[in-house]
C-alpha cells in the first residue's frame, strides 16, 4: 500500500525541528505543510506548499471514513474565527490507530499525536491525495 510508504518516509523524520515557513524540498526543518509536501514529494506525489492549497487537492473524505495516508486539516486559535479556506492552519497525515504524524509550533518537532478531542474539535476536513 502506497500510504505505508509515505508514512514510513515521514517516520524517518521523527524529531526533526519545527520552523515556521520552513523552505520547501529540504529536510533540516519543517513546518506542517512543508513536511507533508516533502514526504509525498519524495514518493512522487507533488503537493502545493501550504495547507490551504493542499486542502484543495484530492478527494474529500468524511471523518468516519479516514484511512492511512489521508491528509487531515485543522484550524488554529489564530484562524478559528475566519471563513472558508483561511480557517485552515494545520495539516497532518493520518497513520492509523487514531494517530496523526505532523509537526507544529515552535519548540516542537515532527511527532506522532493521538487524534484526541483537542484535534477533533479543531478538525476542518480530510482529503485523500493518493
Amino acid at each position: 500500500m502506497f500510504a505505508n510508504q509515505i508514512i514510513s518516509t515521514g517516520l524517518q523524520f521523527l524529531g526533526t525541528p519545527y520552523m515556521f515557513n520552513a523552505p520547501s524540498y529540504q529536510s533540516d526543518t519543517f513546518d506542517c505543510s512543508s513536511f507533508i509536501q516533502y514526504i509525498f514529494g519524495v514518493n512522487g506525489i507533488h503537493l502545493p506548499r501550504n495547507s490551504r492549497q493542499q486542502f484543495e487537492i484530492g478527494v474529500p473524505i468524511p471523518f468516519d471514513q479516514i484511512k492511512k495516508g489521508d491528509l487531515l486539516f485543522f484550524t488554529t486559535k489564530a484562524r478559528k474565527n475566519r471563513q472558508g479556506l483561511s480557517r485552515i492552519g494545520h495539516v497532518a497525515i493520518y497513520i492509523g490507530q487514531g494517530q496523526i504524524l505532523h509537526t507544529y509550533r515552535q519548540g516542537k518537532k515532527v511527532m506522532i499525536s493521538l487524534l484526541n478531542s483537542y484535534w477533533k474539535k479543531s478538525f476542518i476536513g480530510a482529503r485523500r491525495a493518493l
